[in-house]
């Protein structure tokens, strides 16, 4: 009995301690007074197994690849680098007297893996100022893992050539969008989006929709919020009086050869808000093994649809120009998928002034933003339900078709 009551004594005594430290502010959370001793290596201990057990497998990450590096490092260095400092330079005063304090990027990554590298950038770090991804998209936080792979050999050189800003005479703000889109809107990188073939009312409405979360990017979230909403307008304006064909002294981000405008979309399944970094199932195997366009195939001289999905995935590997025309068009004999071109194009006339022109944009690009409307992530303007409900039918093969067709044509005049 006695020892009964001795332990429910120190359990009282233990609560009522805890109370005390709670609501009485016994605890200094004074970031000048630092952790009591062993404090910092039980988080940290705890921190890395935490990680360590949720990251995904090795054989799950993609290959990282100079365009993703390029992408990553811009990204860094508007949402990183002013706790983490860049290659070369020293992390101010200010910084290094947070508790936990933010480690020099090279120290912060030399110690994990590609896969454990994808689930910090992704879920961040309770207490520790380290933020999650600012979307529910999976597939962003790549680029920013190729980067920091890298970036432990960069030198200060290196590092300022990759996020230098563009020289540019435009509005305030434009210099910073123009570091990854060009000057003229090309980009010169398949996973950057053009925008020279947009409308200013569209290009503004996206960015509106990124600033607001309507529609989901971690990377253009972060940029519509970090330039002022006053500004949107202007930038918006700027980008779409460019023509498609660029104009003279225009600026672009090197592109490398890596990164040529029919360059495949990075392959990694898309997922909704599970946090799981595959949600979906693995692309079929056309999508890898894509060959060139040929002019005519003879299934579509003959006015042959292919049906059912390996139809479809053979149609594309011969063809997939030929098969994504036919889907933008609804021939007869094709799939339940409402005709691209009466929204899109090609042909100027034909297009809704409230949805972005497609002829002439970056093969990989499409193929991401096509899966993401299938898989119910894309959002965006007052349209986007409709354009949910489009795509929701669309199979692997078909969205390699649609983007192969609409890259290979001519960009029309906004």
């Amino acid at each position: 009995m006695r020892p009964v009551l001795l332990l429910g004594g120190l359990a009282v005594a233990g609560a009522l301690a805890g109370l005390a430290v709670v609501f009485l502010g016994l605890y200094n959370t004074s970031a000048r007074s630092g952790h009591w001793p062993g404090v910092s290596w039980v988080l940290h201990t705890t921190f890395r197994n935490s990680v360590e057990l949720r990251a995904p497998s090795p054989e799950e990450v993609p290959d990282l690849t100079e365009p993703m590096v390029r992408l990553g490092a811009r990204h860094y260095a508007s949402a990183c680098e002013t706790c983490h400092g860049a290659p070369g330079t020293m992390r101010t005063a200010t910084i290094r007297a947070m508790v936990p304090a933010p480690p020099p990027i090279a120290e912060a990554v030399g110690s994990w893996t590609p896969a454990e590298l994808g689930w910090i950038v992704r879920e961040g770090v309770k207490m520790s100022g380290m933020p999650g991804w600012p979307s529910v998209r999976n597939d962003e936080v790549w680029p920013v893992v190729a980067f920091l792979t890298r970036v432990g050999s960069m030198t200060h050189e290196q590092y300022a050539a990759l996020v230098g800003p563009a020289s540019t005479d435009g509005p305030p703000g434009f210099g910073y969008c123009a570091g990854c889109h060009g000057t003229d809107g090309v980009s010169g990188n398949a996973r950057i989006p053009r925008l020279d073939i947009q409308t200013p009312d569209y290009l503004e409405m996206a960015l509106l929709s990124y600033r607001d979360g309507r529609r989901q990017s971690g990377y253009m979230t972060h940029a519509a919020s970090a330039v002022p909403g006053e500004r949107l307008r202007a930038l918006a304006q700027r980008f779409g009086r460019v023509r498609p064909g660029g104009e003279e002294g225009a600026t672009r981000p090197a592109a490398g050869p890596e990164a040529p405008a029919d360059t495949p979309a990075w392959d990694v399944p898309l997922t909704t808000l599970s946090g799981s970094f595959h949600g979906g199932p693995e692309p079929a195997a056309a999508v890898a093994t894509l060959s060139e366009p040929v002019a005519g195939s003879a299934a579509a001289a003959a006015g042959e649809a292919p049906r059912g999905e390996a139809e479809a995935a053979a149609a594309v590997a011969a063809d997939p120009v030929v098969r994504g025309r036919a889907l933008a068009t609804a021939e007869a004999g094709l799939r339940d998928v409402p005709a691209c071109q009466s929204c899109h194009g090609p042909d100027a006339e034909r297009r809704r002034p409230d949805t972005p022109a497609l002829a002439g944009q970056y093969r990989a690009y499409l193929e991401v933003q096509l899966r993401l409307w299938r898989d119910g992530v894309r959002g965006g303007g007052p349209r986007a339900p409709l354009m949910t409900e489009a795509a929701k039918l669309l199979s692997d093969a078909e969205i390699v078709a649609l983007a192969a067709y609409y890259a290979s044509l001519p960009p029309d005049a906004p």
